[in-house]
């Protein structure tokens, strides 16, 4: 019989594929590549999402940081022709950002408002959600950050043709108080 050196419960032969991630993981040194290494300090960055690792190598006595972020991937996009794409933040930014042009909205205020669309997008936990999904979330924040901003950007998402369009929307506007 085996003897197991990690504690583990489950037999080591149970399992139909190799056990690699069983075994404890190890930090090589940047500086002389040994892969032993110690945790000197642990601490929450970031507001909680990152962890910031002080590590000392064992060998060479020399310190680093590393830092642990988890890994959350985003669903892929479906467009209206049915197309399929990976999302895109820079393309989801420029947009927004091009709504907001020359609007008192600050970048803190635009990049919490693209992290609540991200996380919104990852709580779905499908792997694929349709592009119009994401584009009436974009209106909804950007309807929190800038009425002015929201008209535009919904003048060109929903490809308003007249004035009257436009009027439509601003009654409405005026008319919806804002979803917090």
């Amino acid at each position: 019989m085996d003897v197991n050196p990690f504690g583990l419960s489950c037999q080591w032969d149970a399992l139909p594929w190799p056990s690699l991630f069983l075994l404890p993981a190890t930090m090589h040194c940047p500086f002389c590549g040994a892969n032993d290494t110690k945790v000197i300090d642990s601490r929450l960055v970031a507001e909680g999402e990152q962890v910031r690792r002080r590590r000392e190598c064992v060998a060479c006595g020399e310190r680093f940081t590393t830092f642990e972020t988890a890994e959350l991937v985003l669903p892929r996009l479906i467009k209206q022709d049915g197309t399929r794409q990976p999302f895109d933040e820079e393309k989801l930014r420029a947009g927004m950002q091009r709504a907001l042009e020359k609007r008192p909205v600050s970048v803190e205020r635009l990049e919490a408002a693209l992290a609540h669309i991200k996380s919104r997008l990852r709580a779905t936990g499908e792997r694929e959600v349709k592009s119009l999904v994401v584009g009436e979330m974009v209106m909804a924040e950007l309807r929190k950050l800038d009425e002015v901003a929201y008209i535009r950007f919904a003048s060109v998402y929903r490809r308003f043709q007249d004035l009257d369009e436009f009027r439509e929307e601003i009654d409405r506007l005026a008319r919806e108080p804002a979803k917090e």
